[in-house]
């Protein structure tokens, strides 16, 4: 018998606590152990019609057409799960995972207690694969957890010794808030089925057109910003403004419509008439502030995603590539949401940034700034902020093995984290006006000191290569006629999209990143994504249109999601607040669906005439009474042997019988069967049925 049982959520994680605690088994904190691993849920909920006990409920249930059925009632629900099925795209089969549940099962018959050492995921995706996992081998012993911030073996080892009791899954925040969030995004499985069924009805071969709490949001502010690009007019209007001989441009600042009105013009002529009324004018009041700028904020997942979208890496494989760094120790925890780290995190890194900044190519002069900032430091953090790890590659070359964007993640992560170790960018704010017209001013900064920005321009996100326009302003400026417009609207990128969801706050940089990656792949993807940049697939577009004004492609409904299920994790609030709220969306949202249905036409073009089905003519059948006594017709030929009437008698007898027949491609074989009942595509019938040819 052993004290512990330590559950890690798959193989790599267990690996790396064997090599922490010394061994698969053994003594560690004055406990005996042995280690144990998922990967990843083994447990997922049944299907609806699976989870009620009436058969009209699971008639109910199991409708993808019937738009009655919906809202469900969720009183209905046992909220029961199953093993789930992993796909091995090798050997095309699907595995279950009822083999691991038993085996550790097994294994757990002998341990006086489990120890929960899943990963440590901000939305409590650990604790509720973990809880899954001891649900299911129905354990009534003690549970344990312990949380690290990365799999180092100085993380782990800390964590065994702060390991604290969860054996009423109840109480704990971090699992009450995943379990909410996992029956909110079951329960929106109908606005999936309302969707499709939409679509299909408007005549639309779709397989599915998934919606979802980030999928939605996403996909609609994509259709709507390319909706402003389509229908964009451009509108000129003219301007006076000046300009000196180093081309600094003076111009009046036009905060309000009505200053706009007042300075600019919609034609030519006007615009010429009013800027002739200036003359050549001195620059005067030119000064010249020092100032300087801190390192910006640490990137999270989903910025350094839309950074490598630029160089030709799409979100899916950033994050596999990312995730294999990590175990290998080389990146930190990617699902993370923090933003800064804690002084002891700064501390463990510092004795080997020297060696990153040799690895990327940065001149480790500029290196001096060894103490942690205040914006960059956290008092607490679980993970920290994405950055290097502490394990240094030799050489860029050397990552090639985990993924195509390997080289480019560190790189950028690490140039990143390094910036805040620079020196503060100073330079020079650099103001004047004209003489004569005072309301005319310029200003730009003029650099002195790169510092941070020749490691990291937070700014332009490059490494910092430009040089100001010049320096000398003046001495006089003189009158021109600008010619602006009206700005064209942002096209859609990964930083764009990313932009959008931080400002609304809106999920973690992982979850972000995550789902961008899902709506980028496969073959029923919602978005094309080219070099970062992002245009709607025809299931996106559909997708879209079928949500416009709805709450599950609200940002701000979608916000208050997540802020209730963080209310649950902190204990504040009742599960339930959230569960609920699935049905007030789906009770909202399923007219708004199908009446946007009849608007696809409009926005997705006329859907393709429906394939005409190939009609076969019907093979002559035989009918007659089977020896177990019912009546049953089959058809008179097989693979084009027609039956004699004494082969008819013999398979209406149950016999086998043997006879000459030819396959599709011509060639004659031995065919031996009997009659029996078969089934295709759903459907049951009676037929000959070979047991073998030759």
């Amino acid at each position: 018998m052993i004290d512990l049982l330590i559950l890690a959520e798959k193989a790599s994680a267990a690996k790396h606590m064997a090599k922490a605690f010394g061994g698969t088994t053994g003594r560690m904190a004055g406990k005996t152990y042995k280690i144990v691993h998922a990967h990843g849920h083994l447990m997922a909920f049944k299907d609806p019609d699976k989870m009620v006990t009436t058969a009209a409920a699971k008639q109910r249930y199991s409708s993808w057409t019937d738009m009655q059925t919906m809202p469900w009632d969720q009183a209905d629900f046992s909220w029961a799960k199953t093993y789930t099925k992993a796909y091995n795209a090798y050997t095309k089969k699907s595995k279950s995972t009822r083999a691991d549940i038993t085996a550790i099962k097994a294994e757990a018959a002998n341990a006086q207690a489990i120890l929960m050492a899943t990963d440590n995921d901000p939305s409590g995706e650990g604790d509720l694969l973990g809880w899954e996992i001891i649900n299911a081998i129905k354990w009534h012993k003690p549970v344990y957890r312990i949380r690290f911030a990365d799999e180092t073996p100085k993380s782990l080892n800390k964590a065994l010794h702060q390991m604290v009791a969860i054996t009423d899954q109840f109480k704990q925040g971090e699992y009450l808030k995943s379990d909410a969030r996992s029956k909110w995004d079951f329960l929106s499985m109908q606005l999936t089925r309302i969707s499709t069924y939409a679509a299909r009805q408007a005549g639309y071969r779709v397989k599915v057109i998934n919606q979802g709490r980030l999928k939605s949001v996403i996909v609609l502010k994509i259709w709507q910003q390319q909706q402003l690009i389509d229908n964009y007019v451009k509108t000129p209007y003219f301007e006076a403004k000046f300009k000196d001989p180093a081309g600094h441009i003076f111009a009046r600042e036009l905060k309000t419509d009505a200053q706009k009105q007042a300075a600019r013009f919609a034609d030519e002529k006007s615009g010429q008439t009013a800027t002739a009324r200036y003359t050549k004018s001195p620059v005067t009041n030119i000064k010249r502030v020092r100032k300087t700028q801190a390192p910006g904020a640490l990137l999270d997942l989903a910025k350094l995603g839309s950074l490598l979208a630029r160089q030709g890496f799409n979100p899916k494989e950033v994050l596999a590539t990312y995730q294999k760094m990590y175990e290998a120790e080389i990146v930190s925890y990617p699902r993370t949401e923090d933003r800064k780290i804690t002084q002891e995190q700064y501390n463990e890194l510092l004795p080997v940034v020297d060696s990153i900044a040799a690895v990327i190519g940065v001149d480790q002069r500029l290196l001096t700034h060894r103490t942690l900032r205040s914006k960059h430091c956290a008092s607490a953090a679980a993970h920290g902020a994405n950055r290097p790890g502490i394990k240094v590659p030799q050489s860029l070359t050397e990552l090639a093995k985990y993924g195509p964007s390997a080289q480019a993640i560190y790189k950028t992560l690490a140039a990143n984290y390094l910036a805040i170790l620079g020196e503060d960018y100073e330079f020079d704010r650099v103001t004047a006006q004209l003489q004569l017209y005072p309301t005319f001013k310029t200003g730009f900064n003029v650099p002195v000191k790169l510092n941070y920005k020749a490691i990291f321009d937070d700014a332009e996100q490059v490494l910092a290569k430009t040089k100001p326009l010049s320096t000398v302003v003046g001495p006089e400026a003189v009158p021109f006629m600008y010619q602006g417009a009206n700005p064209k609207p942002t096209r859609p990128s990964a930083d764009w999209i990313g932009k959008f969801l931080e400002k609304h706050n809106i999920g973690t940089g992982a979850t972000r990143l995550s789902v961008q990656a899902q709506l980028t792949s496969g073959k029923n993807a919602f978005i094309n994504e080219k070099r970062g940049f992002y245009t709607l697939t025809q299931p996106g577009t559909i997708a879209a249109v079928l949500v416009r004004d709805t709450w599950i492609g609200s940002p701000q409904i979608t916000k208050q999601l997540f802020d209730h299920m963080d209310a649950v994790g902190q204990l504040n609030e009742s599960p339930a607040v959230v569960v609920n709220s699935a049905t007030k969306v789906v009770a909202h949202d399923l007219p708004l669906i199908l009446n946007n249905s009849q608007a696809l036409a409009q926005f997705v073009g006329k859907p393709a005439p429906t394939r005409t089905t190939k009609k076969y003519k019907a093979k002559p059948k035989v009918k007659g009474q089977y020896c177990d006594g019912q009546t049953v017709e089959f058809n008179a030929t097989w693979s084009g042997h027609k039956f004699s009437a004494e082969e008819r008698r013999k398979l209406l007898q149950g016999a086998t019988i043997t006879f000459e027949a030819t396959s599709k491609y011509g060639k004659t074989y031995t065919a031996t069967g009997a009659l029996k009942q078969q089934t295709y595509k759903g459907k049951q019938f009676w037929g000959f049925k070979a047991a073998f040819g030759k």
